[in-house]
C-alpha cells in the first residue's frame, strides 16, 4: 500500500460516514414524506431513495479504494452498491408496504420469509461489492461476512438512538433530523468495522505479492 494501514482506515471512515449519511437523507426524508402511504406508494419511492444512498455510499468509498487497488472498476462499484442498498430497501419495506397481507400469513411462514428476508438485507450490499472488489483483491469473499455484521451493528445503534426519540405528531424537520443523527452513529459504527477489514485484506494482499 502507498499508504499507511492507519491512514487507509481513516480515510476510510471519513469517506464512508460523509457518504452515507449524504446519501441517507434521501430514505429519511421520503420515508416521513411517505410514512401515511401503503403498498406501492411507499414501497416504490424507498427504494428509488435507497438506489439513491447507495450510490452516494458507493461513491465515496471507491474514491478511498481507487487509491489502494489500481484497476478498480470505479463505476461498477458504485452501480452495485446503489443496486444492493436498493434491494434491501425493497426487502426491509415489503412488510410494512403491505402489513395487512403479512398478517395474515401462517407464523411458520413469517418466521421463514423474516430469515430470508434478513439475510438478504445485511448480505446484500458486501455482496455487491465483493463482485467487483474479487476483480482486484483476490481471496475477499470474507467481505459480505464482515460488511454484513457491520451494517447489523450499525442498524443496531441507528435504532437504539432514533427509535426513542421518534413520535406521532414530530414535525418533518425534527424527525429527519433524529434520523440523520442516528445515520451519522449508523454511518461511523459500520465504516470502523469495515475499515478495519479492508485494512486486513490489503495487508494479506501486499504479504503475496512480495
Amino acid at each position: 500500500m502507498g499508504t499507511t494501514a492507519r491512514e487507509v482506515w481513516t480515510r476510510w471512515v471519513l469517506w464512508t460516514t460523509t457518504a452515507e449519511v449524504a446519501g441517507f437523507v434521501a430514505p429519511a426524508v421520503v420515508g416521513v414524506v411517505t410514512a401515511d402511504r401503503e403498498g406501492a406508494a411507499q414501497l416504490v419511492p424507498l427504494v428509488a431513495a435507497g438506489l439513491v444512498e447507495g450510490a452516494a455510499l458507493g461513491a465515496g468509498q471507491a474514491h478511498v479504494l481507487r487509491d489502494v487497488l489500481p484497476g478498480l472498476r470505479v463505476r461498477a462499484f458504485v452501480v452495485a452498491t446503489s443496486l444492493a442498498a436498493g434491494l434491501a430497501y425493497a426487502v426491509a419495506m415489503v412488510p410494512a408496504a403491505w402489513h395487512d397481507a403479512m398478517g395474515e400469513l401462517p407464523v411458520p411462514v413469517l418466521v421463514l420469509l423474516a430469515a430470508l428476508g434478513g439475510v438478504v438485507l445485511l448480505a446484500s450490499i458486501g455482496t455487491g461489492q465483493w463482485l467487483v472488489l474479487r476483480e482486484v483483491l483476490p481471496r475477499s469473499a470474507s467481505w459480505v461476512l464482515t460488511t454484513a455484521l457491520a451494517w447489523l451493528a450499525g442498524l443496531v445503534v441507528f435504532l437504539v438512538v432514533a427509535t426513542p426519540l421518534w413520535h406521532e405528531g414530530q414535525s418533518v424537520t425534527v424527525a429527519v433530523s433524529i434520523g440523520l443523527v442516528a445515520a451519522v452513529l449508523m454511518a461511523a459504527t459500520a465504516a470502523a468495522v469495515t475499515g478495519a477489514a479492508l485494512v486486513r485484506l490489503l495487508g494479506r494482499r501486499v504479504a503475496q505479492e512480495r
